[in-house]
């Protein structure tokens, strides 16, 4: 797990707002929309993301189209701990 999550968020460009998606999501599951809105993001980058993430086991969803909502897996949230871990020694561990 520590190697997936250095991969996508230590080791890439969107490493950061791919940290923000996760911890939105872990805060509260949310719609592609919502995530767009809350975080500021433009909606295709939010979309692409959130495609990574799913590819990945870190995500699921519920619901389709539009209303699908996102929620992270089991996976992500028994790892929790290993992705602010990975956030603070990659520096991207603020919360902007």
């Amino acid at each position: 797990m520590r190697q997936l999550l250095w991969w996508l968020i230590g080791g890439s460009r969107g490493g950061r707002n791919r940290l923000r998606i996760l911890r939105a999501l872990n805060d509260q599951p949310r719609n592609t929309n919502q995530l767009s809105n809350d975080l500021d993001l433009n909606y295709k980058t939010v979309q692409h993301h959130l495609e990574v993430l799913e590819e990945s086991n870190i995500v699921t969803t519920e619901g389709d189209n539009y209303g699908q909502m996102y929620f992270l897996s089991d996976r992500m949230m028994n790892n929790l701990d290993i992705m602010e871990d990975v956030a603070e020694q990659a520096g991207v561990d603020d919360d902007s």
